[in-house]
């Protein structure tokens, strides 16, 4: 089968890296998974952070890639959840303990990171970690749902909003193109207001029923009741910080966040940032009962799902321009099997 490979974390520096389009064989499922063949997959944020070292594979070579969907091509022994042909999809867990906080656990295991992923023509992984697809969404739609979609509904459910209240967004990406649908849809009353750098980001938020767009350190119509930031910089954490209501809550949906701007949170004051009950929340990973939960969700609201897409030996190309900002909504790699 056609895999696209990382070797070591070296970033971008190699013209015709940081992956290799290889032939490897195809994996056969052990006892309790599952064989999926691969129709398309999203490519994230986070596998520029494993390719340049931020959040550094545990084996190399592997196969990066944590939002896959594809049909399942075979059961291993003891898997019953799935027929042969049923669409699924997989997300940035892999394994983990299977409570309810085994985002948090030490046996957490992401997919494309930890094990391989979804750049590739077929992926193993754990029947339990493997999800219907609602029909609603074609293949490249359905791909985003499974981690930007779904960590972005935990760090919603995070923010504690009630109807009527006022939530920001910071950052509008893959992610918060997906969580301003759903603030919309869970809470019909309230307000959503987008702070982002460029002004198409800012046209497309209003686009899909913004209330207000600025950038990230314009003031709002009002104070929002919680700001959830998706950027892996340090400035927005300070501006929502100010910018929140007394009592407000800032959650940080970001596996990391870069040192260039570090040296901003030295302006907190206490009294402006901090004072009056603020409180800050940090999302971690995800459970297999978020993504269980939330794709009946996206299917009912239904959501937009916007995306721009690239052939498998095009994913150099999807993580340049992802790199590079180039982003309305999500990338996503379609998948054809070579015959």
């Amino acid at each position: 089968m056609r895999a696209m490979v990382l070797r070591a974390c070296d970033g971008f520096d190699k013209p015709d890296g940081p992956l290799e389009l290889v032939e490897q064989a195809r994996p056969e499922p052990g006892h309790g998974e599952i064989l999926i063949r691969v129709l398309a997959c999203g490519v994230c944020h986070t596998e520029l952070d494993e390719i340049e070292g931020r959040t550094p594979p545990s084996k190399f070579p592997v196969v990066p890639g944590h939002e896959i969907v594809g049909r399942v091509a075979a059961n291993g022994p003891g898997c019953q959840r799935f027929k042969e042909g049923q669409r699924v999809g997989v997300g940035w867990i892999f394994a983990s303990s299977g409570g309810a906080d085994e985002n948090l656990s030490d046996d957490f295991l992401a997919t494309g990171r930890d094990a391989d992923g979804g750049y590739a023509e077929f992926v193993v992984v754990p029947e339990l970690y493997a999800y219907p697809v609602p029909d609603v969404f074609a293949d490249a739609e359905a791909a985003p749902l499974l981690c930007a979609g779904a960590v972005g509904y935990r760090s919603l459910r995070l923010a504690n909003l009630s109807d009527g209240e006022v939530l920001g967004l910071t950052g509008f990406g893959g992610s918060g193109h997906l969580v301003l649908q759903m603030a919309r849809y869970l809470y019909p009353a309230g307000r959503v207001f987008v702070f982002a750098r460029s002004e198409a980001e800012r046209a497309f938020a209003l686009e899909l029923g913004a209330d207000w767009s600025g950038d990230t350190d314009e003031v709002p119509p009002e104070p929002p009741h919680a700001v959830i930031d998706t950027t892996p910089a340090w400035k927005p954490v300070l501006a929502a910080l100010e910018q929140l209501r007394p009592g407000g809550r800032l959650v940080i949906n970001a596996i990391r966040k870069e040192a260039s701007d570090r040296h901003l949170m030295a302006k907190i004051r206490y009294e402006d940032h901090l004072w009056m009950e603020k409180e800050i929340k940090s999302v971690a990973n995800i459970t297999h009962e978020d993504i269980e939960a939330f794709l009946p969700i996206a299917a009912k609201i239904p959501l937009r799902v916007e995306v721009q897409t690239y052939a498998l030996e095009d994913a150099n190309q999807a993580l340049r321009d992802l790199r590079a900002g180039h982003v309305r909504g999500a990338k996503v790699l379609v998948i054809e099997e070579a015959l």
